[in-house]
């Protein structure tokens, strides 16, 4: 079954509204042909509805960085997912790296944020990936079956296919490295096994993005593997030239 390719745009704390809004102005002409790759760009909180407003009759839909698993209550700082659905937010990142490893977010959490995401009419994008240690010590796949299975576990079957997961090998975020081809393709291919493992159907359905050091250098190359259907791109995202290159290598 063909798989739409998604290229998302992690802006992590980066750019303020005005800046955001610049952003979608400078884009939005360099991807207005790219009608077989969908599109997101993934703003801080502050941001979102600047980018949705700019956004607003594009094929680029817009992303929050996190929420919390709860519809309301204590939790200062945080938001709901039903805050931003009704904002106009089409999904969310859940588990990057950098919130996991800096902000102490859980598999016990995302057990619980993944599904509250997909109850609000949200796209995951699951995060999942090993450091350098475990890549050394062999650890890879352990490591992704663990997350794959903790993070899923309140998913329901019929909402499976909805889940996007990307594949971060964290020792390729913000160092330039990158995981070669072949390394891409085997991880990608396992996290495509451990699905089908639970739900053969849904796994020729579920998206899975390579994120790590993407650039419009190594994009077609990682993009053009055929279990990776599309990028979560950090750094170069920042830019809307090389963003829209990479995008157009998704094609």
């Amino acid at each position: 079954m063909p798989r739409t390719p998604l290229v998302a745009g992690n802006w992590k704390m980066h750019k303020t509204e005005r800046e955001a809004e610049e952003y979608i102005h400078a884009l939005l002409p360099r991807v207005a042909a790219l009608a077989s790759v969908d599109l997101a760009l993934c703003g801080p909180f502050t941001d979102l509805r600047a980018m949705i407003d700019s956004a607003r009759g594009s094929r680029v839909d817009v992303y929050a960085q996190n929420m919390h698993e709860q519809r309301e209550g204590a939790f200062t700082g945080e938001v709901s997912a039903a805050m931003l659905s009704e904002l106009g937010v089409r999904g969310v990142v859940l588990g990057h790296c950098e919130r996991r490893e800096l902000f102490g977010e859980s598999d016990r959490a995302l057990a619980l944020k993944v599904p509250a995401a997909l109850r609000a009419g949200l796209t995951p994008i699951l995060c999942v990936g090993e450091t350098e240690a475990e890549r050394d010590g062999a650890q890879t796949e352990s490591k992704l079956r663990r997350q794959i299975a903790a993070d899923l576990v309140g998913v329901p079957e019929d909402q499976l296919a909805h889940v996007v997961i990307a594949y971060e090998p964290i020792w390729a975020i913000g160092t330039g490295r990158v995981a070669t081809p072949e390394q891409a393709q085997q991880a990608v291919a396992f996290i495509r096994a451990l699905i089908a493992g639970r739900d053969g159907a849904a796994a020729e359905r579920v998206r899975i993005l390579y994120g790590g050091s993407v650039n419009p250098e190594n994009a077609a190359d990682l993009l053009g593997l055929a279990d990776v259907d599309g990028a979560l791109v950090g750094g170069a995202s920042l830019q809307a030239a090389s963003f829209a290159e990479i995008a157009g290598a998704a094609r």
